[in-house]
């Protein structure tokens, strides 16, 4: 697999495995009432965030949005050959189908990044950074939904995780282990390498964002 095409850059797998570990470790965190951990999972899930939207218009080929969001036409047809074993050969990245279920999963993450920001706990003890510009009300409801999208957010894990199996056992087709390596087996363009200014405003930008959000939006000592 070493010497197969290049088709995921570091940074998209860097991100991929960072917010793999930091789900569960927010769920374990808020769990176990370690709420001084959960917040910071979240500042750095929120960081990824931001960092990925950034690289979903400054990253490689893959990456970007525009290379794997397609229209209902091109999902609709993909879709159609799903029921063959080989299928229309894939090219390098997500096909229409894992397009939209990425750009959906970062949606549900969004929502429930945001939500939590502004949540509140029943005793008002623990809380988001941003819970003082709301009502007490409106955290506890904010908090309510961070719940219900953290369930959402496994029923999309599910569904990704039983399309990796799908194509593992239907169609021969390891997809976990390119996001490991970067690379695969097929025919295509390679993904080249991207300018090191842009992975630096990239992470600056993140990292930026993150800290002043964490500080709830103000920059007072």
């Amino acid at each position: 697999m070493a010497g197969g095409l290049r088709v995921w850059d570091l940074p998209v797998r860097l991100f991929h495995w960072a917010l793999v570990a930091l789900l569960g470790f927010s769920w374990w965190s808020g769990h176990a009432h370690q709420m001084d951990w959960h917040r910071r999972s979240g500042y750095t899930i929120l960081a990824l965030l931001v960092f990925r939207i950034y690289w979903g218009f400054a990253g490689s080929r893959t990456a970007r949005f525009a290379e794997f969001i397609k229209g209902p036409g091109a999902v609709v047809a993909y879709v159609r050959t799903l029921p063959d074993r080989k299928g229309a050969p894939d090219r390098p990245g997500h096909n229409p189908l894992g397009g939209w279920s990425v750009a959906a999963l970062m949606l549900v993450l969004i929502a429930m990044v945001g939500a939590g920001l502004f949540s509140v706990d029943v005793d008002g003890l623990e809380s988001g950074p941003l819970a003082d510009r709301i009502s007490f009300e409106a955290g506890r409801q904010a908090a309510h939904v961070h719940h219900f999208v953290f369930n959402l957010l496994l029923g999309l894990v599910g569904l990704h995780l039983a399309a990796i199996a799908f194509y593992w056992l239907w169609r021969k087709q390891n997809l976990i282990w390119p996001m490991v390596t970067g690379r695969t087996h097929g025919q295509g363009d390679p993904v080249g390498p991207v300018a090191s200014w842009r992975l630096a405003i990239g992470v600056m930008l993140a990292a930026l964002v993150a800290w002043v959000v964490s500080r709830g939006l103000t920059f007072a000592g």
